[in-house]
């Protein structure tokens, strides 16, 4: 025989035509073009193989080990061979399981690293998949309705169970379905065996209970933790004006005789809301009548009749028609911008003043803030409400809100003779605190205005952007008119908090620039 080893293709093609037993190794030789005694030796090894394992299959792997006449075939590889010819693997055996049954046959056999290497070899001898001991066999009907409305569905965690479970049962490997879902290996055959023990029962998310004592005594924290930083931290012997997160660390462990990290503390005050910086920069009043000013005010909207109407004034602007920034659905990945530097399309002012009972806006455009502005706002109001009795003005302390020449128009039109001739309403002031303009109601309507037509614009023109904005008022009087409420329930659009007075809340976009 020739010291070169033949093909694994043309030794399986002797072999077959050796077990034939139906054509002569002269009729062979000469078919496959090789010697005869070749062809003789081949078939000596073969014979004397099948007569000792008459059930054997005869396969690349198992050939090509017998023909190797390089070397003698060894009673360790003959056993193999016969093992892996006659016992087949099924689910749900792994290699492991597989080795643990041929050693047990063979006490003096392959240790486990050189039977994996042999047994991957024949696996590939005879295309076949090594064995996936974490598929799913079966799916009862009802669960399969139920995963593939999973499947279906918009619900990311639904799905992925469906599709792990579903492509397991159809015989993939963890690892294509775990990429398929982009999960790990692990979380695959996590849910798979869920599945197998308690079906789907076991993949539905448990309802979370909560542990009353935990959330009585998270709640009384919380509470302890609001308590304190609404007082000064010089009551507290540290000398500073505004509370950090150490000081209230430390604090808080004095008074309560528990520990509260300041980490913990941050996240309590982002889940109520509060934000260093805001509260420095807008809700400090240093108006020593601030109290006197907002009892005021509050008296006076409750007892408010209906021949009396109650008005937040300020101003809006001044603005340019330029494109705008602001916040919008982008794509992924994308990035909007606009031009740092650009051309004015024009600039205006708009004042306007809402009325708190019904809810209405009045408003006009202007290219300045002063006095004479504000006299026209009270003519227009006058004009406007002419029917009514009397008409209460609150406005931020701004130094037009209060000069002279507005004092004297005032005391002018609510003097006896002018009232009769005209047949006018009592004007009478209600100013806010100063540096309080966060308190001013119409500030809220016009962080809306900002939101809704502002932010994100390209106007070609300044009489566009003041279309815009009349329509905007136009439909927020209609809707009050269809839906009559007092302001401080409902409000209207985006408008950042209800339109009432309340000395705790921030009707003004921090930083807002026009």
């Amino acid at each position: 025989m020739s010291s070169r080893t033949l093909s694994k293709r043309k030794q399986l093609y002797l072999a077959r035509m050796i077990m034939q037993d139906s054509t002569s190794f002269s009729a062979i030789a000469k078919q496959l073009r090789m010697s005869r005694n070749t062809v003789k030796a081949y078939a000596k090894k073969y014979l004397e193989y099948a007569s000792v394992y008459p059930s054997a299959v005869f396969d690349k792997f198992t050939v090509h080990s017998i023909g190797d006449t390089s070397l003698p075939l060894s009673a360790r590889r003959q056993q193999l061979i016969a093992y892996l010819a006659n016992h087949s693997l099924s689910y749900p055996s792994t290699i492991l399981n597989s080795w643990d049954s041929y050693i047990s046959q063979n006490a003096d056999g392959y240790q486990y690293s050189q039977f994996c290497q042999l047994y991957r070899n024949w696996l590939k001898a005879n295309k076949t998949s090594p064995p996936k001991p974490h598929n799913v066999e079966s799916i009862p009907a009802a669960d399969l309705l139920q995963l593939k409305s999973w499947r279906s569905s918009a619900n990311k965690r639904e799905w992925t169970r469906a599709v792990i479970l579903l492509e397991s049962y159809k015989g993939k490997s963890s690892r294509e379905i775990a990429e398929k879902v982009d999960r790990c290996v692990d979380h695959v055959r996590y849910i798979i065996n869920c599945y197998k023990k308690d079906g789907l029962t076991g993949l539905v998310k448990k309802p979370y209970k909560v542990n009353e004592i935990k959330k009585t005594w998270m709640l009384e924290r919380r509470d302890n933790l609001i308590r304190l930083i609404h007082e000064s931290p010089k009551i507290h012997g540290i000398n500073r004006t505004s509370w950090f997160l150490c000081d209230l660390s430390l604090r808080y462990e004095q008074l309560y005789g528990v520990s509260f990290s300041s980490s913990s503390i941050s996240e309590y005050l982002k889940k109520e809301g509060y934000v260093y910086r805001k509260a420095k920069e807008v809700l400090t009043s240093p108006d020593p009548d601030f109290r006197v000013k907002m009892e005021n005010i509050k008296s006076i909207l409750q007892n408010l009749t209906s021949k009396e109407k109650f008005f937040s004034i300020d101003e809006f602007g001044p603005f340019a028609v330029k494109i705008k920034g602001g916040r919008s659905l982008v794509k992924r990945g994308e990035k909007k911008t606009y031009p740092q530097i650009q051309k004015s399309k024009g600039f205006t002012i708009c004042t306007a003043a809402l009325e708190l009972s019904t809810n209405q806006i009045s408003h006009f455009y202007s290219i300045k803030k002063d006095t004479e502005e504000m006299i026209k706002m009270i003519d227009l109001l006058l004009q406007k409400y002419r029917d009514d009795d009397k008409l209460y003005i609150s406005w931020d302390a701004a130094s037009w809100h209060a000069s002279k020449k507005l004092v004297s128009y005032i005391d002018n039109i609510n003097g006896e003779e002018h009232r009769n001739l005209n047949h006018s309403p009592l004007v009478e002031l209600a100013p806010l605190p100063s540096s309080a303009q966060f308190l001013n109601v119409i500030e809220s309507v016009f962080s809306g205005l900002a939101k809704s037509i502002i932010h994100n614009s390209d106007y070609s023109s300044l009489d566009e952007c003041k279309a815009a904005i009349d329509k905007y008022f136009l439909s927020r009087n209609q809707h009050f008119l269809l839906n009559p409420k007092r302001a401080g329930k409902t409000i209207w659009g985006e408008e950042r908090v209800p339109s009432t007075f309340k000395d705790s809340q921030n009707c003004k976009e921090p930083k807002f620039r026009c």
